[in-house]
């Protein structure tokens, strides 16, 4: 996919959901959600931006961020590396 170097790749629906779904899981805290978000960024070649990370992630918990809000906020975590 061609992306400029400070875009992140557009990830489906499917994945975002997955995503989703992993941050809503009941029991976990600000930083084992921040944890699932790195793990989903970094094992698709992306570094994070650790210092935005655990807003990030509260963020996308939220129920009112939709794919298109969760595909920017991945955005403004993720570095390519």
């Amino acid at each position: 996919m061609n992306t400029r170097p400070d875009q992140v790749e557009k990830f489906s629906a499917a994945e975002l959901a997955n995503l989703r779904a992993d941050l809503l899981r009941a029991g976990i805290d600000s930083r084992q959600a921040a944890e699932i978000l790195t793990t989903f960024l970094m094992g698709r070649g992306y570094s994070v931006d650790s210092q935005r990370v655990a807003e990030v992630a509260l963020q996308i918990e939220r129920m009112t961020c939709s794919p298109e809000c969760m595909q920017a906020e991945l955005e403004r975590v993720a570095l390519v590396n």
